[in-house]
Order: structure tokens, then sequence, then C-alpha cells
């Protein structure tokens, strides 16, 4: 079955429109947790528009399941990491423009710092994934590298407008999957993802867990965090019968 990692980064959005203390992205995880997510994911990025500091030391002490640090590959951010210790870390790219991440990591074009990038975070026990495109230059830049995992970026995939565009975008993240899966690394995607598209990437082999958070944050909204969590456990879990 394919697992939930749920992004609490929205969640640390909304408290910080009014600049407080509420909702708590940590009590955010601890209710994903319960609902059976597998997994939390949270984006320190270097402007702090969302989660900050606190949040990621608080997180890796209260999460019990896996605790993912998204991060831009910054001196900053890498230095709040190995003293962190996560379970995992995924390298994006980060543009301080953007409302979200945009596109892939580009890994290709720079194997020695993502080599020399993997090779330290190895070393405190940490594991390494790249959100890279699906395309099998990224795919097999992050072999190279030494990652652990690759992120495939379903962005393009979410927002097609026709079934043509859809499947072509299906087709290049099967395409990518099979490549991870045969260089040794475990395969996830994000970015885009909810209920309605979610039907569609069972059909990406070799996939073991999509990183959710805006739509799920989104439903919370009318439902609770809890519900929602669930209902995307649970939609995941029909994709394996």
């Amino acid at each position: 079955m394919i697992r939930l990692a749920v992004n609490i980064d929205h969640v640390a959005t909304v408290r910080e429109a009014r600049g407080g203390i509420e909702p708590d992205p940590v009590h955010a995880a601890v209710l994903a947790e319960l609902a059976g997510a597998a997994g939390i994911v949270c984006h320190l990025r270097e402007d702090r528009r969302h989660v900050n500091d606190r949040d990621v030391r608080v997180l890796r002490d209260v999460v019990t399941t896996k605790l993912d640090l998204e991060m831009a590959a910054t001196q900053e951010i890498i230095d709040i990491a190995l003293d962190v210790v996560p379970d995992l870390v995924t390298i994006v790219p980060e543009k301080r423009a953007e409302l979200t991440t945009e596109g892939g990591l580009d890994v290709a074009s720079n194997l020695h710092f993502h080599t020399d990038l993997a090779s330290v975070m190895h070393n405190k026990g940490i594991q390494v994934s790249f959100f890279i495109d699906p395309t099998p230059v990224q795919v097999e830049a992050a072999a190279r590298c030494g990652a652990d995992i690759i992120e495939l970026h379903t962005g393009t995939f979410a927002h097609s407008r026709s079934r043509i565009e859809r499947e072509a975008e299906l087709t290049r993240l099967r395409l990518a999957a099979e490549l991870a899966a045969e260089a040794g690394m475990v395969v996830t995607a994000g970015h885009g993802l909810d209920l309605r598209n979610l039907a569609h990437i069972g059909s990406i082999p070799h996939l073991e867990e999509v990183s959710i958070g805006h739509a799920l944050v989104s439903r919370a909204v009318f439902v609770g965090f809890e519900r929602a969590v669930r209902e995307y456990v649970e939609a995941l879990a029909s994709l394996a019968t």
C-alpha cells in the first residue's frame, strides 16, 4: 500500500497570517500520526515564511513515525539539519518569490555538490531524497549522488488539462519510477496531489509514498484534520484493492 506523508507547512501558514501561536503545526503532526500518517513533512525555508526553527526542533522530539525535513541546500539550513537530525532530508529548489516549490531540483547540473551533501547527511545517519522532475537525466544523477530516495514532482501531472496531457505525464512518471527502482532508490511522489487525482497515481510502479499538504489542509478546514488525514489514507489504501 502507498503510504501517506503529511506536509504540515500550510498549518504554519495559517498561524503566520496572524503572527500568533495558533494553529500549532506540531499539534497537526500529532493528529496526523494518530489518523494513520506514515510520516510528517515540513519545509524550513530560508525566509521562514511558515515553519520556523522552533517547529522543526519540537517536531523532532514529538514525531514518532518519520520526520522529513524539506530544505534548500544552503549552508544555514544544512547546519540546522545536521544539528536536529531528522530521519530524512528532501532537497528541493527554492526561490524567494515563489508561492510554493515550482519544479524539480536540477541535480545533474552539480553532481559534485550534491554527492558531497548526501555524504555529509549519511555520516549523521540521515537519509537523503532529491525532489526531481521525472526525467531519466535527473533520476540517473540522483542515483550517482547516492540518494536513498527520489520524490518525483507530480505538479505537471496534477495540473494537466486533458486526458492526453495526463497520460503523457503519467508515462514520464512511470518510466522515472522504473529507472529509480532499478538503481536501488525508493520511489515517492508529491506536489499537487488531491483526492480527485490520487486514483491515477496507482499506475506508477514501485511508488511507496506520497507527500500531501495543501489539499489535505484545505480539506481539513471543512471536515477536521484527523478526518482529512483518514480520508487520504483510505484513498491510498483503495489503490491496492
